[in-house]
């Protein structure tokens, strides 16, 4: 009975928000306190819930600080040289477009958090799709799906459990499966060309000054940090005219004289922002390298680092509190919106695992694996983990399944190690999980609905990490 409703909780509450029947927020908590009632616990939800909390808790610290950290970075334009590379690659081509979104979230990724993956690739290609009106989903996707990917480095999380689970060394699991992975990175660039000869074909190729006039209405056009986050945020915007002065350059107070105007436009984030601080750039990138590392070389909890970061961020850049209290503000909405949709996620883990409805999802699915199939335990594993890490979350899955697919593998001479790559594989489909704080914070910043996002998602990823199976497979990896 607890496997059959903890399938139907889950596909309620993908329905209800796919259908956009129900907020996420409202429907990770309303949905489990329903299901919760109906198992019979509704007496211990109370426990459930906080028990939810207390494991989500450091997660939505580390999301609030990073958040806070990363936009007090973006505001002073630490990552404006590589968005404006990004971009000058781009130009208006929403074929180039997409694939430059593919590559910095792949090349962003390496510091292996998808949070701060996110925040920075939307910041830098959030512009271009809503002045070309191209698809924000195909941007939401494909930054997902790259992250995805990449997610897998060691210290990325999923590789690490599976190798703590099976008592593995994490360079065993992750280094053979770097061919598989380039491949599965690839399929992302791949698919990100096919999308963006899509936007193409329905957009045409436009120059910049077409793709930044509007011929009827005044424009909105993002500005960067000078009034609000340089995120996407509404505060960050600033109407122009039609047909004003300056051909609808990102601010109507120009870009400089010595700065070429072609620079200008694709710089994304206002290049005249006042948040600029461009003689402490390099204390800023010593800052982020040295928090980087520290996550990294695990010196520090990353919730502590990022706390440590931010405040020593605002601190430097912005020694006056008024101008401290002011990015703060500017952040706001973005902090708000993760860390409670993160405490709402934590109600609905919390009731899937409390109620024991998770071990019993996991047990019967192991339990129906055909005898024949033993042999070949590997792929199992790397079908498996396609849609249990997107229902689970990689704790759940690598704690709690991983172990027991292992054993079953071991009775019929399959390794762990090739069980643990395989296990790899559904990371760019959990990427999309609405168990991973990230993914809103990547929704929330692009203004997409998550039903939206969920729906255009699931089939690239999915076909993905198929490739990825695939390719490791060929190579003789899994």
């Amino acid at each position: 009975m607890l496997t059959i409703l903890g399938f139907a909780m889950i596909a309620t509450f993908l329905v209800l928000i796919m259908l956009k029947k129900m907020s996420p927020i409202a429907a990770l908590v309303l949905i489990p306190a329903l299901f919760c009632v109906f198992v019979g616990k509704g007496a211990k939800l109370g426990d459930y819930v906080l028990d939810g909390v207390s494991s989500l808790a450091p997660t939505a610290a580390m999301l609030m600080f990073a958040i806070v950290y990363f936009g007090v970075m973006i505001d002073v334009g630490l990552f404006d040289p590589i968005v404006r590379a990004i971009l000058k690659f781009c130009k208006a081509d929403p074929l180039r477009i997409v694939v430059g979104t593919a590559l910095l979230a792949a090349i962003v990724s390496l510091d292996g958090d998808g949070s701060t993956t996110f925040m920075i690739t939307v910041s830098a290609m959030y512009p271009l799709y809503k002045r070309l009106k191209m698809s924000l989903v195909v941007m939401t996707g494909v930054a997902a799906m790259a992250n995805g990917v990449m997610n897998t480095l060691p210290w990325g999380g999923p590789t690490a459990r599976a190798a703590t689970a099976l008592k593995l060394d994490a360079g065993d699991i992750f280094v053979p499966m770097i061919p598989a992975l380039a491949v599965g990175l690839l399929g992302v660039i791949a698919l990100s060309y096919v999308l963006g000869r899509r936007e193409r074909k329905r957009l045409g190729v436009l120059t910049l000054d077409e793709a930044l006039v509007e011929e009827t209405e005044p424009e909105t056009v993002l500005v960067g940090a000078g009034t609000g986050t340089g995120t996407g945020a509404d505060a960050g915007r600033k109407t122009v005219p039609a047909g004003g002065s300056g051909s609808g350059t990102d601010a109507d107070a120009g870009t400089g004289a010595d700065e070429p105007e072609e620079d200008a436009r694709l710089a994304g984030l206002d290049p005249n922002r006042a948040t600029l601080r461009p003689r402490l750039y390099w204390f800023n990138a010593l800052l982020t390298v040295t928090l980087l590392t520290a996550m990294i070389m695990e010196w520090l909890p990353i919730p502590v680092l990022f706390l440590l970061g931010a405040a020593l961020a605002l601190t430097v850049n912005f020694p006056h509190m008024p101008d401290q209290k002011a990015r703060l503000g500017a952040h706001a909405e973005n902090v708000l919106n993760v860390a409670g949709m993160v405490f709402a996620a934590a109600v609905f883990t919390g009731v899937l695992t409390g109620t024991g409805m998770v071990d019993h999802m996991a047990t019967w699915l192991v339990d129906n694996i055909p005898d024949g199939m033993g042999p070949h335990m590997a792929f199992v594993t790397g079908v498996l983990s396609i849609p249990l890490t997107y229902f689970m979350s990689n704790d759940g899955f690598y704690f709690g399944v991983l172990p027991v697919l292992a054993e079953a593998g071991q009775a019929h001479g399959v390794s762990s190690l090739e069980i643990a790559r395989a296990s790899l594989v559904g990371q760019p489909l959990h990427m999309s999980s609405p168990l991973v704080p990230a993914v809103y914070v990547l929704v929330g910043m692009a203004k997409v609905e998550f039903g939206d996002h969920t729906r255009f998602v699931v089939k690239w990823a999915a076909l993905t990490s198929l490739v990825i199976l695939a390719a490791g497979m060929l190579f003789g990896i899994i």
